[in-house]
């Protein structure tokens, strides 16, 4: 499966933006889709995840109340509803896809990766 991030930018503390991933293939509603960002310096941290019937989410403590992972598997997409944004949100942000139907947090849990979108929060 082929991931294609986008709707990253620039925006200023307390700002919202939606994150999407466009994914290619008849399989994704088999897949278990993440969020992880990578700051730089950092390691590339868990952001938020979702099963594949979307009755299944998980999300770091940094983010949980202010960012929802959302999927519509017509679509062949899952979303990143961030809101009430932080300096400390700054990163490069990622989508990946798990061939699995179990959640986890865990970067090596993940097969397909895609390229990344920038996200900036200015204070």
């Amino acid at each position: 499966v082929q991931l294609q991030a986008s709707g990253g930018g620039l925006v200023q503390a307390g700002d919202s933006l939606r994150l999407s991933c466009a994914a290619s293939g008849r399989t994704f509603r088999t897949y278990v889709m993440g969020w992880f960002r990578q700051a730089p310096g950092k390691e590339r941290e868990f952001v938020a995840t979702i099963s594949w019937s979307g009755g299944n989410t998980d999300y770091a403590d940094s983010v949980k109340g202010r960012f929802t992972i959302s999927r519509d598997n017509a679509k062949n997409t899952v979303y990143l509803q961030m809101n009430s944004l932080k300096p400390e949100d700054t990163a490069v942000y990622y989508c990946a896809a798990r061939p699995s139907y179990t959640i986890v947090r865990t970067t090596a849990g993940y097969d397909y990766w895609g390229q990344g979108t920038q996200v900036t929060v200015s204070s």
